[in-house]
């Protein structure tokens, strides 16, 4: 009895291996989220699937953890989506800052044309309108494409004159009498 109890997880963790080598869910190269981690899919073994992270911590995940887990898989499409937001001030030509965000959006070589880019005015917030982009792209070029976006926005607004404002409260007060 003793045994079998300690020999049960590793028997979990050998069936749920052959489980993922059978079906495939994800491959070594692929970037995975499950749980509390994610990271590069390094060795997929008969006992653990082990994982690489972004800052280079090595997460070795028993198999039957992982067929237990939802499994987000960012590398198993050709294409993703980037979602983007950005705060314009209330007095802002709309107008202006959708043809800033369009220019911008037509001009990179790695924002695909089809689906076409969605530009919108996405929320009213207190401070601020919300503007969303939404732009497709090649896997590979997701993270890339985010980070240079978030600079040429910046600095076409900048160039613009087009204000991104910070959160503020006015207070009123009533005379004393």
């Amino acid at each position: 009895l003793a045994i079998g109890l300690a020999l049960k997880d590793s028997m979990s963790n050998i069936a749920s291996g052959a489980q993922i080598i059978f079906t495939k869910p994800f491959r070594v190269g692929d970037y995975l989220a499950l749980d509390s981690v994610e990271g590069t899919v390094e060795r997929i073994e008969i006992m653990f699937t082990t994982l690489r992270t972004f800052d280079n911590k090595e997460v070795i995940i028993p198999n039957s953890k992982i067929t237990d887990s939802v499994i987000t898989n960012y590398s198993a499409m050709k294409t993703r989506r980037l979602d983007l937001h950005y705060s314009i001030g209330y007095g802002e030509d709309i107008a202006l800052v959708k043809r800033l965000l369009n220019d911008l959006t037509e001009s990179n070589p790695r924002i695909l044309k089809d689906p076409s880019p969605l530009i919108v005015v996405g929320e009213h917030r207190d401070s601020s309108l919300a503007m969303e982009v939404r732009i497709w792209c090649k896997t590979e070029d997701y993270l890339t494409l985010y980070f240079e976006m978030q600079e040429k926005v910046r600095l076409a607004f900048d160039e613009a004159g087009i204000r991104i404002p910070f959160n503020q409260v006015d207070i009123h007060m009533k005379p004393a009498g």
